[in-house]
């Protein structure tokens, strides 16, 4: 429930609008902006990863992982993975979006790089409490796997092939 009150909150509040994007590369090249920004927390994770890989007392560096190395390996790996689905959903939505509403684009992008670093700290804290910032970053990317196969099978399955 708190995914989609944060982007209408931040829809409706933030003042600022998508630029006029009319031809779909143009889109695409503005999702893949955005999709730049998302790439920040996965960047921190492998910085974080391999300094904390020197900084392990471990006398074998490519050998068995300590807890505190292994947390930081899973994060990267997890959020990578989900940075490609995030990816490929927000070019695909990027495409059937109306312009009034392409604004959302960056807001997914900052609540997708916001719920990675949220995780992250729960990752870190216990993981019995990661559940929320993987359900942040996993339900809107659900809701826009859905929408994207709503659109291409049931608003315009004429374009599915084009």
């Amino acid at each position: 429930l708190l995914c989609p009150c944060l982007v209408y909150g931040a829809y409706v509040f933030l003042p600022f609008d998508a630029p006029l994007l009319p031809t779909v590369s143009a889109r695409l090249v503005y999702t893949l902006h955005c999709a730049a920004f998302a790439t920040f927390p996965i960047v921190l994770g492998m910085i974080v990863s391999g300094i904390s890989r020197l900084c392990s007392s471990a006398l074998e560096p490519f050998g068995e992982l300590q807890q505190e190395v292994e947390l930081h390996c899973t994060y990267v790996s997890q959020s990578v993975h989900l940075f490609i689905l995030y990816f490929f959903n927000m070019a695909v939505l990027a495409t059937y979006l109306p312009q009034e509403v392409l604004k959302l684009i960056p807001l997914l992008t900052g609540l997708f790089a916001i719920s990675r670093l949220i995780y992250w700290l729960s990752y870190a804290i216990g993981r019995s409490f990661r559940a929320f910032g993987f359900c942040m970053t996993f339900l809107p990317l659900l809701a826009m796997l859905l929408w994207n196969l709503y659109s291409m099978f049931v608003l315009e399955p004429e374009k599915l092939l084009a």
